[in-house]
């Protein structure tokens, strides 16, 4: 008896060799819209090869450690360095060696939920991870080089497991851990784009908290940055204490 097209598509979602028997069974349904699951079949089993592809090139670096007998590499990332409010938020997460965790890539790339999404299993197969948060009055005190590094090595500081090796976004950190630093991390390593995920989401969801706090600056949609909505109300409502006061905006702005 001929399965239907619906048991068809129910089939096609755990099948995942061409070689399995039931998939040469649907293979010989001529019917046009078991066909078009067949094509479609394809292209999903395509698009799930390139992005391992993709993934495989991004734990390049993690490998190369991997192989000199390495154990424990922890990405280190921040967010927050650009914004006119709110704190420097940095993430340092060291992940075990066989992850995959498919859609993974620098958080300013995914859309909020799918780094919502990567947040969840971040946290679920991590084997340890350190969030460092530096407010905009200490940002004021030491100027946003200095409070990015500082968040950085408080976020390793706070990983349960020593790390054999950092990989930084961008950065050298005066630790005696080794460290490499990787221009556009985010983009070029999984423990980078991890560690970047988790500091976005983790930022954004105190800006939220700031924009209960302060209903009238719009924090939880412009998380801080300079938009022309965010000057408006600076103008209008005056600097909060959670206003980088030596940023240049801000500065001028303050009565």
């Amino acid at each position: 008896m001929k399965r239907t097209v619906e048991e068809v598509k129910h089939l096609l979602q755990i099948i995942d060799d061409e070689n399995d028997e039931r998939f040469q069974e649907i293979m010989k349904d001529e019917r046009k819209s078991v066909q078009q699951l067949v094509q479609r079949w394809y292209k999903q089993k395509e698009k799930e090869k390139r992005e391992q592809q993709r993934f495989s090139e991004m734990l390049r670096h993690e490998k190369s450690l991997y192989a000199q007998g390495i154990r424990y590499i922890a990405g280190v990332d921040e967010v927050g360095r650009g914004p006119l409010a709110g704190p420097v938020v940095a993430a340092a997460v060291i992940l075990p060696s066989d992850v995959y965790l498919p859609g993974l890539n620098d958080s300013k790339k995914l859309s909020e939920s799918k780094r919502e999404e990567l947040f969840e299993q971040i946290q679920d197969v991590a084997l340890a991870i350190g969030v460092g948060v530096v407010s905009a009055k200490e940002i004021d005190e030491i100027n946003i080089y200095e409070a990015t590094k500082k968040a950085m090595m408080k976020a390793v500081n706070k990983l349960a497991i020593q790390p054999d090796h950092l990989l930084i976004d961008a950065m050298q950190l005066p630790l005696l851990i080794p460290q490499t630093s990787i221009i556009k991390g985010d983009a070029n390593s999984v423990s980078i784009a991890a560690s970047s995920i988790i500091a976005k989401v983790t930022r954004d969801r105190m800006m939220k908290k700031l924009g209960e706090q302060y209903p009238n600056y719009g924090f939880e949609k412009h998380m801080g940055y300079g938009t022309k909505e965010h000057l408006q109300a600076i103008e209008t409502y005056g600097v909060t204490p959670e206003h980088r006061k030596s940023f240049a905006p801000v500065r001028e702005m303050i009565k």
